[in-house]
């Protein structure tokens, strides 16, 4: 099922965020922070509805700006589904091989929300140079290894 609304893009410093009305979260009939599939200008993402000032709101990354071709300021058509499928994120083999060697790191990670593991992944995936993605994944191992999230 896809809701449909019109809202302008709102904007503060760097962030841009989409504000949800609460009817369209109700008619998701899956809770306050339900995953949810973003379409706008024809241009799909995942995301999740948060509660930010008391206001439902999805937000939109740079990634995501560039994507849809939207800015702050900007009014759109959204269009939301509910988001059934499962979130994993794909781990880099080079990554995943230093997790195995770490039992406590790998334990870890595998507790951690889909968000949080992406947090911790993309870095890695976005390197430039063989030495920065060593250099990372030393890092991502070390925070997990340590209890970070």
């Amino acid at each position: 099922m896809q809701l449909k609304f019109t809202t302008t893009l709102r904007g503060t410093g760097g962030k841009v965020g989409i504000e949800v009305p609460e009817e369209i979260v109700e008619a998701l009939n899956a809770g306050r922070r339900p995953p949810v599939v973003v379409t706008i200008n024809g241009k799909s993402y995942r995301s999740t509805i948060a509660v930010m000032g008391g206001q439902n709101m999805i937000g939109l990354s740079a990634a995501n700006r560039e994507l849809t071709g939207t800015s702050a300021g900007d009014t759109v058509e959204v269009a939301l589904g509910l988001d059934t499928q499962p979130r994993s994120v794909d781990v880099p083999p080079d990554l995943a091989e230093a997790l195995e060697a770490e039992p406590a790191a790998h334990a870890f990670y595998q507790t951690l929300s889909y968000s949080t593991q992406r947090r911790y992944v993309e870095p890695v995936a976005e390197s430039k140079t063989p030495e920065t993605r060593s250099r990372r994944i030393a890092k991502v191992v070390s925070d997990l290894k340590a209890g970070k999230k």
